[in-house]
């Protein structure tokens, strides 16, 4: 069983640590008052050659689109990662909490990874309360996207959040 994934988004740098320490460079930065959003090319991914996500603290969610290769297209319109997201001035981190949500606008919204997050409490990588929030959050999110179609922009706007995206 792996740690917690750990990120950082480096807003004056213009770079993407992952949690393996690989750091990369980023196209976009743009902070709002509700989350952070970061463009940035993928090399080296043979499945999807760039990334777009929204950092969401209040919400623990990252929401990415990827834009995959020829040949690894999947069935999903958004990624929804469930974490612990915290806002710096200079300095974004991330937090992976094993949960994972699939989206297909309109359809339908799957919930991935349980297995991951029980195993982690088990080992005392997460403590109780994190696991807890995780659970609530995953639970939260299935519930309200659902109550708005599975539409993830419709759901936000009620929140006040508008999410943009680049185009093609």
């Amino acid at each position: 069983m792996h740690p917690p994934k750990h990120e950082t988004f480096d807003l004056t740098a213009r770079t993407n640590t992952d949690p393996k320490g690989v750091v990369r460079a980023v196209d976009v930065y743009t902070v709002m008052p509700w989350g952070l959003y970061m463009a940035r090319p993928a090399p080296g991914r043979a499945q999807f050659h760039y990334l777009e996500s929204w950092l969401l603290p209040s919400l623990n969610l990252r929401v990415t689109i990827f834009h995959f290769n020829p040949g690894y297209e999947r069935d999903q319109d958004f990624y929804l990662d469930v974490g612990h997201y915290t806002a710096g001035p200079e300095r974004w981190h991330g937090e992976d909490h094993y949960l994972d949500l699939v989206l297909r606008t309109g359809r339908e919204v799957y919930l991935t990874d349980i297995d991951e997050l029980i195993a982690a409490l088990g080992a005392g990588l997460l403590a109780p309360v994190q696991v807890e929030r995780a659970i609530h959050t995953a639970i939260g999110t299935v519930d309200a996207l659902a109550r708005h179609g599975y539409d993830l922009h419709r759901w936000l706007d009620t929140l006040g959040i508008t999410l943009t995206w680049r185009e093609g």
